[in-house]
């Protein structure tokens, strides 16, 4: 009887291990497709706001999400090694022009931000079918202390790049001018 539940379950791996292989290898494709990607995200995003706004209910859900969402942007736009638990004698990051150039690395790379986001609202759509978790409660209540929690932690956000002089955007590839006075030499190609 034992083998036959071991036979049984030997497709099921196969399977198994086909749909995680087909899977990631379309997951890997779509790398280098970050605006396809986010639009995808956004589509996903509007079904799950639609579906709640349409039943009316699943606040408790909805707010647990835009708090993993929140954590999710915070950890995007921190950097990997914190200059604040730095024990070096100073920042990680460059201070001045004449520093030597150390790029922003995040603590949450761009595609795991993604990912992370996409899946948070997977989840949190199909929490939106099991009736249990319709919690009733007043949402307005939800979404002040939500605002409120965004609005602190985005502060603190702030105030900590300003203190350790970062900017987590890079906006396109940084191109090299004219000779500017100060600059260490690059001229027009």
């Amino acid at each position: 009887m034992e083998v036959d539940g071991a036979a049984a379950s030997v497709p099921l791996l196969k399977w198994k291990s086909d749909f995680s292989r087909t899977f990631q290898y379309y997951l890997d494709k779509s790398t280098p497709h970050a605006p396809g990607r986010w639009l995808g995200t956004a589509g996903i995003a509007s079904i799950y706001v639609l579906r709640v706004y349409f039943i009316q209910g699943f606040y408790i859900i909805t707010y647990g999400l835009g708090i993993y969402l929140l954590n999710l942007l915070i950890g995007f736009l921190s950097p990997l090694a914190d200059p604040e638990l730095e024990v070096t004698d100073g920042p990680a990051l460059p201070t001045k022009g004449s520093d030597e150039f150390k790029p922003f690395v995040r603590r949450l790379p761009e595609f795991k931000f993604w990912y992370s986001v996409t899946k948070a609202f997977c989840v949190a759509f199909v929490m939106t079918f099991f009736s249990v978790l319709d919690v009733p409660v007043f949402w307005p209540i939800l979404m002040f202390y939500w605002i409120v929690l965004f609005f602190l932690t985005m502060k603190r956000q702030i105030v900590h790049m300003i203190k350790y002089k970062y900017v987590p955007f890079s906006i396109g590839k940084q191109k090299y001018g004219e000779k500017m006075a100060g600059s260490s030499g690059l001229v027009k190609d």
